[in-house]
């Protein structure tokens, strides 16, 4: 399901247009496999954001940094690109 998105509620998905959601689980009913296997893909990509911004907010250099804000987005996008690569 695709729900359109203002460009300014989100900035990391600023240049995107839409936002793909999961399908629920009707009441009292169960997802087809086609609407199952559908979930899968968003799902695949939603979780290594996931781990790489839970591992960036464990981390204390980012909660004590005296370094200037551009140099800690660079520093996160970093971290964030080789967590993907893992």
């Amino acid at each position: 399901m695709s729900v359109p998105c203002p460009a300014a509620l989100d900035l990391p998905h600023a240049l995107v247009e839409w936002v793909t959601t999961g399908l629920k689980r009707p009441p009292g009913g169960e997802l087809t496999l086609t609407q199952r296997t559908a979930n899968q893909a968003p799902a695949a990509a939603r979780a290594p954001v996931e781990r790489g911004m839970a591992r960036l907010k464990s981390w204390q250099i980012f909660r004590r940094s005296r370094t200037s804000p551009n140099r800690m987005s660079v520093i996160t996008e970093a971290v964030l690109i080789l967590e993907r690569q893992r």
